[in-house]
């Protein structure tokens, strides 16, 4: 759904391909769903309705295929951190960045909005996005020393939703978050 199909004609232009989802991911995050057009999204990445439509037929499908390009850096490997606490760390530490550097939660509002219309949309966003993080997070708490009796499953919801939480109550998420929330489960070990 979210990748276009090569059509027998004039290649595509990269730099037009990119412009359209450039332009498509900052309407879903200004605009939201709704009110994102094809028209608007076609004028903002400088081009015509039918070159846009040749890619994308209709706005789910931009929509998808924006949120397959949404660019998610990857944290550092388990290796490069000194302990299983300080990977989970880097992971949390990654995420937010990763909020900051795209407008995901705009994103995730409007797919919400979206959800009895377009549910892919959504199952899209939670299988590029977020269910990576949640497995990785998880795997870096099952590394470490907390409790056996720990629920490793509650306790990645619970990390990962305190962005989401501090987002919506205190309009903001500090730069200290990703250290602050790890350690009220996880406290560092005096040093």
């Amino acid at each position: 759904m979210s990748t276009p199909h090569a059509k027998p004609g004039r290649p595509r232009n990269p730099a037009l391909d990119r412009a359209i989802l450039v332009a498509g991911a900052r309407q879903l995050g200004e605009l939201g769903y709704a009110r994102m057009s094809l028209e608007s999204v076609a004028t903002a990445a400088g081009t015509t309705v039918p070159s846009l439509r040749r890619r994308y037929p209709n706005k789910a499908e931009l929509v998808a295929a924006v949120i397959g390009s949404l660019r998610v850096d990857g944290p550092p490997a388990p290796a490069d951190a000194p302990t299983p606490r300080a990977h989970a760390l880097a992971i949390l530490e990654n995420f937010h960045g990763n909020l900051r550097a795209m407008p995901a939660l705009a994103v995730l509002g409007s797919l919400l909005a979206e959800e009895e219309r377009h549910p892919e949309l959504l199952g899209l966003f939670r299988t590029r996005i977020v269910e990576p993080r949640r497995a990785l997070l998880r795997q870096a708490l099952a590394a470490g020393d907390l409790p056996h009796s720990a629920d490793l499953d509650a306790l990645t919801s619970m990390l990962i939703g305190s962005f989401y939480g501090q987002y919506v109550t205190a309009a903001g998420i500090p730069d200290d978050w990703p250290d602050r929330i790890l350690s009220t489960i996880w406290p560092p070990t005096p040093g």
